[in-house]
């Protein structure tokens, strides 16, 4: 029976390397493995990348699983009915909560014994761990209430003592869920996952409480921002070095004006192959994928740039322009813009809210 994984969790938690490591590690099993993306806008970083890594890849875009379920549901009812995969790793937007009742029950009503859903599991990084308040640190919060499956991310940030304090901390707030600990990036402790979605995980139906408005104020505070930019030097530029800059100075700029990153991400093609860079903290340094030293000069590269950060639309817009222009004095180079899509999301309107079965 085909099998369907959701992930979910905020912002920067390492939700889509976590995706792409599990899909290389089910398919070296043996598993046909599809992918479907999910963002409030258009133009993925992850869905570029998904591309790379398994030969299965949808999306839906202009609003999450639970706002576009219908999208979800005839995406997977393709997948399922042409007998083409296994398993489905399904990746909501970062800053959902309520899946339980929205997309797993619904899904479940909807196919019964003709797919199997495993524990719905919520990404967390560590650095966002008691990081965030207000109506964010309740959309957080929630993500880890509503969870079968709490995987903590980047268990290599942390040492050995710290990490098994945060499980602890973990296990005993969410005594009904399941708690582990790995590292997506280098691969340590995934073979863990991927079995407690396979095998006879824990799945709990209850009802999670939602303050609807509380969570509509938690996703207007972040801005969305997916903008293409195409950079060219006719005596060559060092692509990598320019994302790289670009990205740095707007991780600054958020950091100086006190803005939450939810998160950067950079893909940038050229002819010397794709790079992903990503930034999951204002002030922190960029992070690439695949890291190297500089590659040969390019005359021409295409940037895929995805943002999502606490501050109006306008002013994000303002913010990529002014990293892009640092990024062109700093090589020398000249970046244009294509269309800003800049925008605050709207009130989440889920179209099922399903109860839990009844005692």
């Amino acid at each position: 029976m085909p099998r369907l994984v959701v992930l979910t969790g905020f912002l920067g938690a390492g939700k889509t390397t976590t995706m792409l490591a599990a899909g290389r590690l089910l398919t070296r099993l043996g598993d046909r493995v599809a992918v479907i993306t999910n963002d409030q806008g258009s133009d993925l970083v992850d869905t570029r990348l998904a591309r790379e890594a398994v030969p299965d890849v949808a999306e839906v875009t202009g609003g999450c699983f639970c706002c576009r379920f219908d999208e979800l549901a005839d995406l997977v009812t393709d997948l399922v009915d042409a007998g083409r995969v296994d398993t489905v790793l399904a990746e909501a937007v970062g800053s959902c909560t309520d899946l339980q009742a929205t997309v797993v029950r619904p899904l479940r009503a909807h196919y019964g014994d003709r797919l199997a859903l495993a524990p719905l599991t919520t990404v967390v990084d560590p650095a966002r761990v008691g990081a965030l308040d207000g109506d964010l640190g309740y959309l957080f919060d929630r993500q880890l209430a509503e969870a079968d499956l709490i995987a903590v991310n980047k268990s290599d940030t942390l040492p050995r003592a710290g990490l098994d304090a945060l499980l602890h901390r973990m296990r005993r707030a969410h005594p009904d869920a399941d708690v582990l600990g790995y590292s997506a990036g280098r691969g340590e402790n995934l073979d863990d996952l991927v079995s407690r979605w396979t095998g006879a995980g824990r799945r709990r139906d209850v009802d999670l409480e939602v303050d609807y408005d509380r969570y509509a104020a938690a996703e207007a505070q972040l801005s969305w921002l997916n903008q293409v930019w195409q950079v060219t030097a006719d005596g060559g530029f060092p692509a990598r070095r320019w994302a790289h800059v670009a990205l740095d100075s707007l991780s600054a700029a958020c950091a100086r004006r006190g803005d939450v990153i939810g998160h950067a991400k950079l893909a940038v093609q050229s002819p010397a192959g794709l790079v992903r860079m990503s930034v999951v903290a204002a002030g922190d340094p960029p992070t690439h994928e695949p890291a190297g030293p500089e590659e040969p000069p390019v005359a021409s590269a295409t940037v895929l740039v995805n943002v999502r950060a606490t501050c109006p639309p306008a002013d994000l817009e303002s913010l990529v322009r002014a990293a892009a222009y640092t990024a062109d004095l700093a090589v020398g180079a000249t970046a244009r813009p294509g269309p800003a899509r800049a925008f605050a999301p709207s009130y989440p309107r889920p179209v099922h809210r399903l109860p839990a079965a009844p005692a």
